[in-house]
């Protein structure tokens, strides 16, 4: 190992100490901002601010590995494997299950509180206060909405504009033509729908278990890959020596780059397909 070499990672060993220091340190928690939409730019920051300390090990193992291995790349590699490969082997969030869990509760909320003789309106406002937390801060808008003199239809209408889901829309129109209806019949129309977002809920679960499965497969392939690949860089140099080339690892990067790919693209045959809405705003 030459002088250089050494003075390179005594100075990548200090800087990884340092950004280890740095991810310990607790810090204050800065105040959420409100933003008009989900762009990438927003996530990309929320997601580097979550990552700094596995960024930070991935960097100090990334240089340590291109020293032993005298692959240059992997001092790059190796932090974005620690950092990407836990995201893109990780089960993505089932937001259409998560809706018709909040839906289930609030339905037989609204359908235990309607025989005491309240209208629709006085229910939804009632279920404001025990209403579950992905559906609290649209129930207050609603009923601020219905303070302000919108009819029923319309504030349901709004609410299911900001739900976004499907299953929220089937909810909501039938909660709109009870409402006009005087709420007529709205009993027994929510305990039909309560009825039928359980054996949803009960076919979603089991779609996600399904799509779990290769999921579970590719992440035992991805993590035998990934320690036959260290363990052969490291005791098999001679082997891999044409990689320690400009060229070799210019081929090193591009075979990685494809799996990754693949990654990608079994994660996106893995995520639930969008859904046509039945409500749409008429603004």
């Amino acid at each position: 190992m030459t002088a250089a070499l050494a003075g390179l990672l005594g100075v990548a060993l200090i800087g990884g100490l340092v950004l280890v220091g740095a991810g310990l340190r607790r810090r204050p928690p800065r105040p959420a901002r409100r933003t008009s939409g989900s762009s990438w730019s927003s996530r990309l920051v929320a997601l580097a601010r979550g990552q700094g300390l596995r960024l930070a090990i991935g960097v100090v193992a990334g240089i340590g590995f291109a020293a032993v291995t005298g692959v240059a790349v992997m001092a790059l590699v190796v932090p974005l494997a620690v950092v990407g490969l836990p995201i893109l082997l990780s089960a993505p969030p089932n937001r259409d299950i998560q809706m018709l869990e909040v839906l289930d509760r609030w339905v037989r909320g609204l359908a235990a509180t309607l025989p005491t003789g309240r209208s629709i309106t006085d229910s939804i406002r009632a279920s404001v206060r025990n209403a579950p937390e992905l559906l609290a801060a649209p129930l207050a808008l609603l009923v601020a909405r219905l303070d302000e003199r919108w009819t029923a239809p319309e504030a349901l209408r709004a609410m299911a504009d900001e739900l976004d889901s499907p299953d929220a829309d089937a909810i909501l129109a039938a909660l709109a033509l009870a409402a006009e209806r005087g709420g007529t019949g709205a009993t027994a129309t929510l305990h039909a729908l309560a009825d039928s977002i359980q054996d949803r809920l009960r076919a979603q679960r089991e779609i996600d278990t399904e799509r779990a499965k290769p999921r579970i497969v590719v992440r035992q392939v991805t993590v035998i890959t990934v320690v036959v690949l260290a363990v052969a860089l490291v005791f098999g140099r001679e082997f891999f020596a044409p990689y320690g080339t400009p060229i070799g690892q210019v081929l090193l990067v591009s075979l990685l780059a494809l799996y990754v790919a693949s990654l990608l693209v079994m994660r996106r045959m893995t995520l639930p397909r969008r859904r046509d809405r039945i409500l749409r705003s008429l603004r």
